[in-house]
């Protein structure tokens, strides 16, 4: 049987610019987004060692200054959050012999893997998060919403190995599922109402695109309020769902306080949703906050593939004017670009009416504005700029 080549990804000229600056780089991210791949592809001279397997993990707990010495010119070690005591190890190493490009360490878990290294590492280390294809990463392998079909793209999400292997995404997206809840979560915390849980993951993902009302997720789920916040940092410390801030300004007006919540792949969220087939999501009702969803993950890959924070918020006020997205460049108080994000296919003058509106209230910052829609019409239109994944 013949083994496709990798996917390329746009994160490798940024991890062999970090290597060049740190001792240490560490790319995390969601488990199966591909980290493994990218750092053995982009840094195929070095060594490679798997902690999640029992043996090597063994070896780095029982004898850490010896295990690193196995490798004089450093290495890629994978899921380093499964032995954080080694970080402490490799602190002296770096410090002993600095030089920069020596380890790449990759970690699944953001908060147990950010706590460790923020203890050990803090200084020594560039951090890289990458998150599943986007779509100018998938379009360069000739997958793209024009040759696949926009809702084929929202059902099967961007797990490299989904679309490596062709697999059917009802199934690999379950099986994804299932072992982030048997097998990860374990490992963070010790969780026994597993299928309440699953529960309130699947109304979290009723809540995509919307202001995210923990309380109420709560209620509906039948758990109390801390346990809502708990389980939210949960799937936001593993990768599973991500918040849009909202923008606040002093512009005279009452803007809403809480967080828009996204799901990290949107693929995962359709799942979620019981879509087990991309023919479900024509007549689906969320359809539009899953294309939403895309996009909006577009903009922070985009960022996060450059290693750089995504500085994105949405904006809406206690009237209803909205603009689903906000892009702040430069530093504070820099440009803004506004974003509206539409699903359907036929562009119509209404859809940009709440962005000029902001416009106006932003005045000289708003930059840039843009509609990101579900048809193909492309170019520029009264001053705002059209881009069509159709």
């Amino acid at each position: 049987m013949s083994v496709r080549p990798p996917i390329p990804r746009a994160m490798s000229a940024t991890l062999l610019s970090r290597l060049q600056q740190y001792p240490v780089v560490t790319v995390t991210g969601p488990r199966q987004s591909g980290k493994t791949t990218l750092c053995r592809t982009t840094c195929a001279d070095k060594p490679y060692a798997n902690l999640e397997r029992p043996d090597t993990r063994e070896r780095a707990l029982s004898d850490p200054a010896g295990f690193l010495a196995g490798f004089p010119d450093g290495a890629v070690l994978d899921e380093v959050q499964r032995t954080p005591e080694l970080l402490s190890w490799l602190q002296a190493d770096v410090d002993e012999r600095p030089g920069a490009g020596r380890w790449v360490l990759t970690g699944s878990h953001n908060f147990e893997l950010m706590r460790s290294i923020s203890q050990s590492l803090a200084g020594r280390t560039a951090l890289l998060h990458l998150w599943p294809l986007s779509l100018a990463e998938l379009a360069a392998v000739g997958v793209t919403p024009k040759a696949a079909g926009m809702d084929t793209l929202l059902f099967t999400g961007g797990y490299p190995r989904l679309h490596a292997d062709a697999l059917d995404p009802s199934v690999a997206l379950g099986d994804y599922f299932a072992t982030y809840v048997e097998r990860d979560l374990r490992q963070l915390v010790e969780l026994r109402q597993l299928d309440t849980f699953r529960r309130y993951v699947r109304l979290a993902a009723g809540r995509v695109g919307q202001l995210l009302n923990l309380s109420a997720l709560a209620a509906d789920a039948g758990v109390s309020a801390p346990t809502s916040q708990a389980w939210m940092s949960l799937l936001e410390a593993s990768y599973i769902v991500h918040r849009l801030p909202p923008w606040h300004a002093n512009l005279g007006k009452r803007l809403v306080k809480q967080a828009k919540l996204y799901f990290c792949d949107v693929g995962l969220a359709a799942w979620l949703l019981g879509v087990r087939e991309a023919g479900q999501l024509a007549s689906h009702p969320l359809r539009g906050a899953l294309f939403e969803n895309l996009v909006v993950n577009e903009f922070a890959k985009h960022a996060l593939n450059q290693g750089l924070r995504p500085n994105l918020h949405f904006f809406r006020d206690s009237g209803g004017l909205e603009v689903d997205l906000l892009v702040e460049y430069g530093l504070p108080p820099g440009e803004i670009g506004l974003v509206e994000i539409k699903s359907g296919q036929t562009v119509q003058r209404e859809w940009l009416a709440a962005m000029n509106k902001v416009a106006m209230l932003l005045g000289p910052r708003a930059t840039r504005r843009m509609l990101v829609h579900g048809g193909s019409m492309a170019g520029q239109w009264d001053q705002v700029e059209l881009v069509g994944l159709g």
